[in-house]
């Protein structure tokens, strides 16, 4: 078992930025941020693997970044020039499973309770 724990969401107005947190009790290979809008499917916005390889949506590239702290035992998002559109719920998310970890919800298999973002326009 994993337990996941995000911290660091709120309100922002539009082009702000804010850093998300997670602390994790044994930090995985695939680690993610998800993010769910209310009416609206799971998201993948950005996944990191033991070597630091990073994916990222188009939506997200180049404003947000993944990164992960293993003596930490915790896994970053800095979120920069936030749009509107970045509301939502995000969620921290882990697999034990090696190899690629894409930013496909099935792929993880622990989840931690999300922290909320609201970005203002």
């Amino acid at each position: 078992q994993v337990q996941l724990v995000e911290t660091g969401g709120g309100s922002v107005q539009a082009g702000g930025s804010l850093r998300l947190s997670c602390a994790t009790s044994r930090i995985t290979y695939c680690m993610g941020w998800f993010r769910q809008a209310p009416g609206k499917e799971r998201e993948g916005v950005a996944t990191i693997d033991g070597v630091g390889r990073t994916s990222y949506p188009d939506s997200v590239k180049g404003r947000f970044t993944i990164s992960r702290d293993n003596a930490k035992n915790t896994l970053y998002l800095q979120m920069n020039s936030l749009k509107p559109e970045d509301t939502g719920m995000y969620f921290c998310a882990a697999t034990g499973a090696y190899g690629t970890c894409p930013l496909l919800r099935a792929t993880y298999n622990y989840w931690g309770r999300g922290t909320q973002v609201t970005v203002s326009s």
